[in-house]
């Protein structure tokens, strides 16, 4: 099986790397739109018909099923994409949702949600997490951890200042994370050291498990290639995925 996955930039590699580790699909075809990045500052409609081009370049490849590995897309147009494909295709908001409610037993928990501007905009992580009785919530956008990832420095006193930054109004520990940007996943280590009490939810590692549970879509045992495209300067992304699917 061949799976589209798309992305506004290089930040959906860590989608990819689950995928990839889990060996739900044969092959991969990553499209990181490295030229219009970041869609997290864009209006609705800009982020809609970017998202429909990326879908009729992922078509050319005769994928059988398409992640979205962008939450901005996730939240803004995944019902336009699903209308204009034949084959199925998600996004990272509803299993993360899903994930979160696997792990939290108690609907009283309280739930950080990490997330771009636009997709804290949106509501929508709030709004499924609601429905499943949790209200407990907070939304940030901490913009400044893209570039701070983009630039390699995963753990250190930059990023250490960068949380104190955004984090010093939280004054009580929340029992979930939710890493609502796909950046955010490769800060792991020091936003689990930041709450190391909080259960940290990963989109990549909620869509495997989305896939497997409602899809049914079983592992095998070959090696999923992986074939990347861009936008502007496919050299780059070739890197970064070089220096990402490493770690």
């Amino acid at each position: 099986m061949r799976a589209g996955v798309y992305d506004s930039g290089v930040g959906g590699l860590t989608v990819a790397k689950s995928l990839i580790e889990h060996k739900l699909f044969d092959e991969i075809v990553y499209f990181g739109d490295t030229a219009r990045v970041p869609y997290g500052t864009k209006e609705s409609k800009t982020i809609i018909k970017y998202s429909l081009e990326a879908l009729e370049l992922l078509k050319s490849f005769d994928i059988d099923i398409m992640i979205v590995a962008c939450n901005t897309v996730s939240a803004y147009a995944l019902e336009e994409l699903q209308k204009n494909a034949s084959f199925k295709i998600f996004g990272v908001i509803e299993p993360g949702v899903l994930a979160a409610v696997n792990r939290l037993k108690e609907q009283n928990s309280s739930i950080l949600i990490l997330g771009t501007k636009a997709t804290i905009a949106s509501g929508q992580y709030e709004k499924l997490l609601r429905q499943n009785g949790y209200n407990n919530l907070i939304s940030l956008n901490p913009s400044l951890f893209v570039p701070i990832v983009e630039e390699g420095l995963f753990e250190g006193e930059v990023l250490q200042s960068t949380m104190e930054h955004y984090f010093k109004n939280i004054k009580q520990e929340p029992d979930a994370v939710i890493l609502g940007c796909t950046h955010f996943p490769l800060i792991s280590k020091a936003l689990q050291n930041y709450f190391p009490k909080s259960v940290l939810i990963h989109s990549g590692d909620a869509i495997v498990e989305y896939l497997e549970s409602k899809c049914n879509i079983k592992r095998s045992k070959n090696k999923t290639s992986l074939k990347l495209l861009a936008s502007d300067n496919v050299k780059i992304l070739e890197s970064t995925a070089n220096l990402w699917l490493k770690n």
